[in-house]
């Protein structure tokens, strides 16, 4: 193979393990960049660079790469973690690497920044990039001044912003809602009506895929969503469907719902399922990024993998 070699970190992680299975299949190279050694897939070669945030041995790591994938950090799912953790990884830990890239003559940094940099769990309007990022929690704000310390560099840049991803694998928001989708009652889901972005993880294949090989230079963030929104009971409808299920729905009105969350204790839950985030990939779209599954297909293609994998 003589395609571009490219440096991957956070290969183990949800995205990084997808992202090495699927970049050979379009032609590249990959060198794995680990914390430790570990076993890698036949094809890819790796590289022992240790923490993150305080990486060694990086000149010969990032001998002879084309492009940096950054695909490690510390995950949203990860509450309750201080601020300062989240800036020592996400922020100082992607900031080295870029440098120790620009020093090595890598072309391209593809950061795997977050939605969450530019805007809190809800949105009012549909999301751009010329809106004025405003994170509202330490994850996020650890990936939008990641993205600033980008900018202070000579090394060319994109940072993609994926919304919610789903894919084999997946965990938190969408894992409880594939897990609600699986039982066997009735979901009084029926009224929600927002709706919200996501992101299937071939789309986002496609997507890095896209900015690789963009000519010229970037240095920008792209948000990276499906381009059709979808309601929760779409998304539900669409999950139940794989599994060869009616939806199930019922049309409970969302304020019976919201009170019943709040005596619940969960009204933080109930905002993030029934508000909306929408984003647009306009500007992806524009460097050539074709997405590659319809989200329905895609929620429906994953259920009917997980059920088959569960059985």
């Amino acid at each position: 193979m003589n395609g571009k070699l490219i440096a991957l970190t956070g290969a183990t992680g949800f995205i990084g393990r997808h992202l090495l299975t699927e970049l050979p299949k379009r032609g590249y190279r990959i060198r794995v960049l680990l914390r430790r050694p570990a076993e890698v897939p036949e094809g890819a070669t790796s590289a022992v660079i240790g923490d993150i945030a305080q990486p060694f041995n990086m000149a010969a790591a990032l001998r002879d790469v084309d492009a940096v994938i950054h695909s490690a950090g510390l995950a949203h799912a990860m509450s309750g973690l201080p601020e300062d953790d989240y800036r020592a990884i996400n922020t100082q830990g992607t900031i080295r690497l870029a440098q120790a890239a620009e020093r090595a003559g890598v072309k391209r940094f593809v950061f795997l920044s977050s939605i969450r940099a530019q805007s809190g769990p809800v949105a009012a309007r549909i999301l751009t990039e010329e809106d004025s990022p405003q994170p509202t929690d330490p994850y996020g704000r650890s990936k939008l001044e990641a993205e600033q310390g980008l900018t202070d560099l000579g090394i060319d840049w994109a940072a993609l912003r994926p919304v919610l991803v789903y894919g084999s694998g997946v965990k938190g928001n969408m894992a409880a809602l594939m897990a609600l989708a699986r039982s066997p009652w009735p979901l009084p889901l029926g009224g929600l009506k927002a709706k919200r972005s996501l992101l299937a993880l071939d789309n986002l294949t496609a997507a890095v895929d896209a900015v690789l090989r963009v000519p010229g230079h970037l240095r920008r963030p792209f948000i990276v969503a499906d381009p059709d929104p979808v309601t929760v009971p779409e998304i539900v409808t669409a999950l139940r469907e794989g599994l060869g299920r009616a939806p199930g729905l019922l049309p409970v009105p969302p304020a019976l719902l919201k009170v019943a969350a709040s005596l619940a204790g969960r009204s933080e839950a109930y905002e993030r399922l029934a508000g909306a985030l929408v984003a647009s990939p306009a500007a992806l779209k524009q460097i050539g990024w074709v997405p590659v599954t319809a989200t329905r297909d895609g929620l429906a293609r994953l259920a009917a993998r997980d059920s088959s994998s569960a059985g």
